[in-house]
């Protein structure tokens, strides 16, 4: 590892998954805004992100790794398939990494992954954690609580990263569970960077969300783990953005890292994913997922201003492009601001973790787009 990059703590989470078999721990509808052709970035938004050279993939599948399977009381080599989608936060003046892993159990995405003897995780597993912290210090994840029914979003809280409260389906009593069983993925949650560290915050006096996988939704809490989704007023799920017809997120727009309050406005970094038929964008891979970011208000989180037209960040490495995830994937969950500069975390086509530094203080170009 170079020594510009910080040091990595493979944490693995044992307290936060002790049942498990396998340790492992995302404008409105149709409004687009216009984008100069040579794709340099506006001014609110963030980047460009740049690869450093000869680091990644910074994390890979481990065919030596063992953890003892509670359940079964075996060995189980629980990171040798795959490594991917990661969540990242600073602890002790370092950046640890929490990433999905999967065994070599089972044949398809999804199945191997993190399979735990608990309600709604069981047998599916947890998946793509995305971690904050408050400005006291305690460090809240949201990832995909999976039974191979219905994915819904859990929420656990820790003050060391190692020793974890699950508190469960995090819609599960809100609007008298009107919410509880819809497919959830995908969460969000708000930060500023206070006094040269990245924090949760609250927004009108609430804790703010951002979640979704076919759309971008919001919602609100007092407490970190209750939440009610933001409703329009017919009573259903607010849309804030949707997939647009032409454009590289014309599939999915599925929340990625938290998202950050800036003096222009809120930013939300998001994986954009292309169709695989009329209506795609040609430009890029059938099925491909790439980064893009969408601004909101500051005083108003659920009111979009504005949103990249083309993506910053797009799978260009080969190992970003095979994989689990042959299609070309930089998956984007975690992001840590550190020693003035921006650490983005990303799942390279569903196998690796990858990294891409943004420096403020000097000028970079996004990932290049041809007009093809």
């Amino acid at each position: 590892m170079k020594n510009y990059m910080p040091k990595f703590n493979k944490l693995f989470m044992i307290n936060f998954f002790k049942s498990a078999r396998i340790l492992a721990l995302v404008l409105l509808t149709q409004v687009c805004f216009a984008q100069t052709n040579n794709h340099t970035l506006p001014g609110w938004a963030f980047g460009g992100f740049a690869r450093p050279a000869n680091v990644n993939p910074i994390i890979s599948p481990d065919t030596s790794s063992r953890f003892v399977d509670p359940v079964s009381k075996k060995q189980v080599a629980w990171e040798a398939n795959d490594t991917f989608n990661p969540a990242a936060a600073l602890k002790n003046d370092k950046i640890v990494v929490l990433y999905r892993a999967e065994d070599l159990y089972g044949t398809g995405i999804g199945f191997r992954t993190s399979r735990l003897a608990k309600k709604y995780e069981w047998p599916g597993g947890c998946e793509d954690p995305r971690v904050a912290v408050t400005p006291a210090g305690t460090y809240v994840v949201f990832y995909t609580e999976w039974n191979r029914d219905v994915p819904r979003l859990g929420a656990a809280t820790s003050k060391d990263l190692i020793h974890w409260k699950k508190h469960g389906p995090i819609f599960e009593t809100a609007y008298r569970g009107k919410f509880f069983n819809i497919a959830s993925k995908s969460a969000s949650i708000l930060t500023q960077v206070v006094n040269g560290k990245q924090v949760v915050i609250k927004i009108n006096g609430k804790y703010w969300l951002y979640w979704g996988e076919h759309h971008v939704y919001g919602a609100t809490s007092s407490n970190l783990v209750d939440w009610a989704p933001v409703i329009n007023k017919n009573g259903e799920l607010k849309e804030l953005i949707s997939p647009r017809k032409g454009y590289f997120d014309s599939d999915l727009t599925e929340c990625g890292p938290p998202a950050l309050m800036t003096n222009k406005g809120i930013i939300l970094f998001y994986n954009g994913k292309n169709k695989a038929d009329e209506g795609r964008d040609k430009r890029f891979n059938v099925n491909s997922y790439c980064a893009g970011q969408a601004l909101f208000d500051r005083k108003d989180p659920s009111k979009p201003l504005d949103r990249l037209d083309v993506p910053f960040l797009r799978p260009m490495e080969p190992f970003e492009k095979s994989g689990q995830y042959i299609n070309g994937t930089v998956f984007i969950e975690g992001m840590v601001y550190f020693k003035k500069k921006w650490f983005l975390y990303y799942g390279c086509a569903d196998s690796r973790v990858g990294v891409a530094i943004y420096d403020p203080s000097k000028s970079t170009p996004p990932d290049p787009v041809t007009d093809k």
